[in-house]
């Protein structure tokens, strides 16, 4: 609890937030099993209020829901400080008092899911080691309310930040992991737990691997998708990303960009943070295959929504926007795009 307190406070504290980019991403983080974290119920420590019951439970599920759209639509810069002090001033307390086991284990649940997000919207500011301490105390939250489900999420998450920085080893094992942890999985869990491990896979250079979790992923998709569309899950667009990935990282810079393009046709309007950066990445890649004009235009789509956006990861990319485009400079298409993302991105991104 006390872990959480401290993360919580140096996060909300716009004074003391610099200090939060110090911690780097670790390779060998030591990552619970679920049977180390299982039923670990904490003592329970009196706080201000004297019970907790479900209403509390679906106050907190409710409002990381509200913190997950903001994220969504507005970056995890914008999104983070208001999570960080939900968690401190309300989410903490209520941890900290007594109330039936099944709503302390629920309180648990739904705070995890709370941990898991904030280190998301940390991943997305480029905090790295923030991210990780955050993840951890999800993964402990997880396991003492006996949640698989956001157990396997967070592990997963996980992996996505290390293949996301290029350490394919430890995403494949953390990618095993949240799949080994999740043996009841629903076909759309499926769908979402096997992308990750084709990604992971692919990035180590598992080929075979590769494709056949990809093929699993898609099968599970048919199933989950024929059973019902579910808004703000695993769905078509993510898996058509994961494609992509896939498909580059195996050489196939073609066939990574049909589906990148593929993603970008089925995503929800509402995932703008998204949109901006995975339109940056085809961007990337159409120009890559010598599709200058092509480029440009995506790039130009990302710019559109980039103001509305606080985002280190679309920050990045957005930045090695501006050294993918010098060399065309002559061009004049590119000279477009090179002044406009000149006026529109943040200042301390523009070159010198």
């Amino acid at each position: 609890m006390d872990e959480i307190i401290d993360l919580g406070r140096l996060d909300m504290d716009p004074s003391r937030r610099s200090v939060l980019g110090v911690g780097l991403f670790s390779v060998a983080l030591a990552v619970p099993a679920w049977p180390d974290v299982v039923g670990r119920m904490e003592a329970a420590q009196r706080g201000v209020r004297t019970r907790i019951g479900m209403s509390d439970v679906r106050t907190v599920a409710a409002m990381t829901e509200q913190l997950s759209s903001l994220d969504d639509q507005f970056g995890g810069r914008t999104a983070r400080p208001l999570a960080a002090a939900f968690l401190v001033n309300t989410v903490v307390p209520f941890l900290r008092t007594v109330g039936p086991d099944d709503v302390r284990r629920a309180m648990m649940s739904a705070a995890s899911d709370l941990c898991y997000l904030t280190g998301y919207m940390a991943v997305d500011e480029g905090l790295h080691g923030l991210a990780q301490r955050y993840y951890l105390q999800a993964l402990e939250l997880a396991g003492a309310s006996e949640d698989h489900l956001t157990f396997c999420t967070v592990l997963r998450g996980m992996s996505v930040q290390a293949v996301d920085l290029g350490q394919g080893p430890v995403a494949m094992r953390l990618a095993d992991a949240a799949a080994a942890a999740s043996p009841q999985a629903g076909p759309r869990m499926r769908a979402f737990l096997a992308g990750q491990q084709a990604h992971a896979a692919a990035q180590i250079g598992d080929r075979r691997s590769a494709l056949l979790y990809l093929q699993e992923a898609e099968v599970a998709m048919d199933k989950a998708e024929a059973r019902g569309k579910v808004f703000g899950s695993y769905d078509p667009a993510s898996l058509s990303y994961h494609t992509s990935q896939v498909r580059f990282e195996m050489g196939d810079v073609h066939g990574a960009v049909a589906a990148m393009e593929e993603s970008d046709r089925l995503r929800y309007g509402i995932y703008r943070r998204t949109r901006v950066k995975e339109r940056a990445i085809l961007a990337e890649r159409q120009l890559a295959t010598g599709h200058l004009e092509a480029a440009c235009k995506t790039w130009g789509l990302a710019l559109d929504d980039y103001p509305q956006v606080n985002s280190g990861r679309i920050d990045k990319r957005m930045a090695d926007m501006f050294g993918l485009i010098r060399p065309h400079i002559r061009n004049h298409d590119a000279q477009a795009l090179y002044e406009r993302a000149r006026e529109t991105v943040r200042p301390e991104l523009v070159p010198a």
